[in-house]
């Protein structure tokens, strides 16, 4: 089995550029500390913007905001979705409600979709990915 890696290069204000690689086993604690140091650095802009409100967006996008948002480069499964949208938009979503729309998500080419036994989880597929599925 290979060895899974992750390099991030980071470029901060004064063109200084910064590598962090990693070797080994990826979880998301791991890739979440190296996007931690990411930020200490400066090379990531700080998130200031808010889900977006009832009034303006479909639950759907709501949905597809907080994955974008909070699950970049790791699985998730749509109870972690659930429990940060209501936290972040106040407001009461089923899990059933949460899980179509992952899967209407995963049709859409926008998520690649794992399942064991009886736990499905979610992966933003990256665009290379996307371009190859076209394909097929």
């Amino acid at each position: 089995m290979p060895v899974k890696k992750m390099r991030v290069e980071v470029y901060d204000e004064s063109g200084n550029r910064y590598v962090i690689s990693l070797e080994g086993r990826i979880t998301r604690k791991n890739a979440l500390r190296i996007l931690d140091m990411i930020e200490l650095l400066g090379g990531m802009p700080s998130t200031t913007a808010d889900i977006p409100r009832a009034e303006e967006f479909s639950k759907i996008e709501k949905v597809q905001f907080i994955v974008e948002r909070y699950f970049p480069l790791v699985w998730f499964s749509a109870k972690d979705v659930q429990s940060l949208y209501q936290k972040e938009t106040k407001e009461q979503i089923s899990l059933s409600t949460v899980s179509t729309y992952l899967s209407r998500l995963s049709e859409r080419g926008l998520l690649s979709k794992q399942r064991s036994s009886n736990r499905v989880l979610y992966r933003i597929m990256s665009s290379e990915m996307r371009e190859l599925m076209k394909k097929y």
